[in-house]
């Protein structure tokens, strides 16, 4: 008799699952009985092979073109799925950029775009999917180990926001915990994505910084998403699992 898989009958929107962590997410909650929505910026075809790859599990797919960047994008975001599917269960902040730039060079443009992607999107497409979740609901956001250990330069205003969402967390899962939605973080190390290649010219020192000698997968993230989505996570709040090869052991 085959098992029912975990998170059969759920809804789940991704942020930003065109391509790399995001779009090994949406395959794995779909992977597990899921149906997934996703945003994505402007890749398209990224979003047409995600959204492929989620039907191909037997699963309901809605792909949602929604810049992180403008908060009424993210919560018309939320809205929509909920109005497609009747509920939302999991919400995975996952969309964010990576603007390195050393601390005197830093603009206030670049500072703006990255909390606003990193931070005021996150808490505003928790705030609308909050109100649509019930017992058991998950937000979960993807966050870095750099907001634990900064290791390398030219990361000031990358660093500063993914603390804050750390900070964001802890305080949601104290609102949220009475209504039994648990609110967590997963915190990558160096992945091998488009945004950050293994293979890459900032690869080596990546390397050299870990316990395990090695970059990270996609999926390794998606696993640790998966977990803290499904019954396993009914008992975690206001955490962050580290994901990065031991980088800040």
């Amino acid at each position: 008799m085959r098992s029912k898989p975990q998170l059969e009958g759920q809804v789940a929107l991704v942020t930003g699952a065109s391509r790399g962590i995001g779009a090994a997410i949406a395959e794995t909650l779909a992977r597990n009985g899921a149906d997934v929505a996703f945003t994505f910026a402007s890749n398209g075809r990224g979003a047409e092979e995600t959204e492929n790859r989620i039907r191909s599990f037997g699963r309901k797919s809605l792909a949602i073109q929604a810049d992180s960047a403008d908060p009424d994008a993210v919560t018309a975001a939320v809205e929509q799925v909920v109005e497609a599917f009747g509920r939302i269960d999991i919400l995975v902040n996952n969309a964010g950029i990576a603007l390195g730039a050393p601390f005197e060079a830093a603009t206030r443009e670049e500072f703006d775009q990255t909390f606003a992607i990193h931070v005021r999107a996150p808490f505003f497409a928790a705030q609308a999917a909050a109100r649509h979740m019930g017992e058991g609901g998950r937000i979960i956001s993807i966050g870095s180990n750099l907001a634990e250990r900064v290791a390398l330069s030219g990361l000031s205003v990358y660093t500063a926001s993914k603390s804050a969402l750390t900070g964001m967390t802890r305080a949601l899962a104290r609102e949220l915990g009475p209504r039994g939605i648990t609110v967590n973080l997963v915190h990558p190390g160096s992945t091998d994505t488009d945004m950050n290649p293994a293979d890459g010219p900032f690869a080596e020192p990546q390397v050299a910084l870990t316990a395990l000698g090695r970059y990270g997968q996609a999926e390794d993230v998606a696993a640790s998403v998966l977990h803290l989505a499904g019954p396993g996570g009914r008992s975690i709040t206001g955490t962050a699992i580290l994901v990065d090869n031991g980088a800040n052991a």
